[in-house]
């Protein structure tokens, strides 16, 4: 007997010294990992703590927490909550849980993380609880702090506008689901590109900022703000009814033009325009919303300063809206099937009317074979934000109608939106650069105004254009406030003489003062002028007695999608310093069809 049993005890005692080591090894890491393992029984609501147990000393009395009833007291209301449940609720089955609780302590707020199972009886009620438990404030300090920058507005903390969008479908939902209504408004700072002029970018950030803080101070508690534009703040109004539209926005008015905003530059007089729509009467969505509320805001903005609208449906506007999306649905075809094509204006000396250049005016041609001009669809891919994609389409067209005939000098157009976009000029530089090759061949309009919208910018965009071999001319020149000093600064080679000063020229004395000022400056400062809108034999001998250098008009030349270029030849074989190319049509070039 004593022979069979001796030598189990040996083996039962390595067992137990194996099992106490791998309880041990358990222990060390545990607490190395700086975690508290815990076991707690429900039936008794006793807790057996083990491991970095130095935790447990973040609560002003631990000994409170080898029951389970002070460990729920020490826990947030949402985490005692989450907690309960997870107890009370009955399942056949063990189960692993997951929850984040905070509570405070003489070092401020404390995270914890608890990660466990759950276990159960065979009647599905909970017989335990086992897990850990560790310290995990500064990841989530990190997760917090990166959870603000992908929402906030990084200058004015505010809601970015995509979580504004977020929050406002949320309200919407909501108030679809409770039979309730809500309101969006937009506010846009008045005037800030005069603030941007008179105190400098850095007066204007804080002005934001000054108006986000007036506006927050005197909405409601559960009233939301982000800023969903440059000098746009979106507010999401809860509860609210369409009544109440107008007087917010009157109070959001009224605080901000009260004081003056102090600025490091000195002190600044704001007022701001507001757009209101009702909801979600008015929207079924936040991007439908959002884009009421602009609508109503353009309308209070049109009335000057300080101004207040609210979206109102009307059948007009709808289908107005309505023709610009057709209209943009189309152009996007147009563009991926290249059936966006130009239409060639000749430009003529005033001398013998011989073509020096060709203007390329853009058309698209739609898929029944129709041909539509620019004004059809330039003013709707303005307004939708596509035009910079047809500008560019219009540059790689004539890079491509260069290379492919030699001998012909092509105009294209930049429109004022792109010129406005500095990213979008540079790469418009970069791809002529490109192809530096035809340069020389290549005019580039940019509208008066265009020009001067950033200055510095354009002249950059100018000179760059220069140095490539293009040829820079102002268009529309006499429509806007542009000044010859402002020309000579910009070293454009051209200008281009507004048609509605040429339009009716000869009976009009008035006119005819104000075109031939303009070539007499323009000859000063060494500048080809082109008259436009020529229309007669009797307007063009006007012209070049006072000195205009070329002509544009269906009279000398309509469009066509079919030129001559074939039997053009070249004025110029070579190339000089700072020559602009000329060009000659062949005897015999009959008149094309207008289009």
């Amino acid at each position: 007997m004593l022979s069979q049993t001796l030598p189990k005890k040996p083996v039962d005692g390595m067992r137990a010294l194996a099992a106490a080591h791998e309880i041990d090894r358990l222990r060390l890491s545990v607490a190395a990992a700086r975690e508290v393992s815990f076991d707690w029984t429900l039936h008794d609501d006793r807790i057996v703590w083990d491991g970095d147990c130095e935790i447990l000393s973040l609560h002003t009395d631990p000994n409170r927490l080898y029951r389970g009833d002070g460990l729920r007291r020490w826990m947030c209301a949402e985490a005692q909550a989450e907690l309960t449940r997870l107890i009370e609720t009955k399942a056949p089955s063990d189960r692993s849980f997951e929850l984040e609780f905070e509570v405070s302590s003489a070092l401020g707020t404390v995270v914890f993380e608890m990660r466990g199972a759950r276990i159960a009886r065979p009647d599905g009620q909970a017989e335990r609880l086992s897990g850990i438990v560790r310290v995990i404030t500064e990841k989530w300090r990190e997760t917090t702090r990166l959870h603000y920058l992908a929402t906030r507005d990084e200058l004015t903390g505010h809601l970015n506008r995509t979580s504004l969008r977020t929050e406002l479908a949320r309200t919407i939902d909501t108030a679809k689901r409770e039979n309730g209504s809500c309101a969006y408004l937009v506010t846009a700072i008045d005037r800030l590109a005069m603030i941007n002029e008179a105190y400098g970018f850095g007066a204007a950030d804080e002005v934001i900022v000054a108006v986000g803080e007036r506006i927050s101070r005197v909405l409601r508690s559960d009233d939301i703000i982000g800023r969903s534009a440059g000098n746009k703040l979106g507010i999401i109004l809860n509860t609210c009814s369409e009544r109440e539209i107008a007087i917010v926005a009157d109070r959001l008015r009224a605080c901000v033009r009260a004081d003056l905003i102090p600025t490091q530059a000195g002190e600044v007089a704001v007022t701001i325009s507001v757009g209101g729509v009702f909801l979600p009467h008015a929207a079924a969505s936040s991007q439908e919303a959002m884009l009421r509320a602009e609508e109503a805001l353009d309308r209070a903005r049109a009335g000057g300063r300080d101004g207040f609208a609210a979206y109102a449906k009307s059948s007009q506007r709808e289908t107005a809206r309505l023709r610009l999306m057709t209209i943009a649905d189309e152009v996007v075809k147009a563009l991926k099937e290249k059936r966006l094509v130009f239409a060639y204006q000749p430009i003529v000396t005033a001398g013998e009317h011989l073509p020096v250049h060709y203007e390329c005016l853009l058309r698209l041609r739609r898929t029944d074979g129709e041909v539509l001009s620019a004004g059809h669809f330039i003013p709707a891919v303005e307004q939708l934000g596509l035009v910079r994609l047809v500008d560019r389409c219009a540059l790689e067209m004539t890079i491509s109608q260069l290379r492919a005939q030699p001998c012909v000098s092509l105009a294209v157009n930049v429109s004022g939106t792109s010129a406005r976009d500095p990213a979008w000029l540079e790469s418009f530089v970069g791809y002529v650069r490109c192809h530096r090759d035809v340069a020389w061949r290549m005019i580039v309009e940019l509208t008066e105004t265009a020009a001067l919208n950033d200055f510095e910018e354009s002249a950059r965009f100018v000179s760059n254009l220069r140095e490539l071999g293009c040829t820079v001319a102002i268009d529309d020149f006499g429509a806007g406030y542009t000044s010859f000093r402002n020309l000579q600064m910009l070293h454009v080679d051209m200008v281009k003489i507004d048609g509605s000063y040429v339009k009716g020229l000869c009976t009009s004395p008035d006119n005819q003062i104000f075109v031939r000022t303009l070539v007499d400056l323009a000859r000063n400062f060494h500048l080809k002028t082109v008259a436009e809108w020529v229309s007669s034999d009797e307007e063009g001998a006007l012209l070049k007695s006072f000195g205009v250098d070329y002509f544009q008009g269906f009279h000398f030349g309509v469009p066509t999608l079919e030129p001559e270029f074939a039997r053009a030849v070249p004025l110029h074989q070579g190339r000089e310093s700072k020559a602009r190319p000329g060009w000659q049509a062949m005897p015999g070039q009959t008149r094309p069809i207008a289009l």
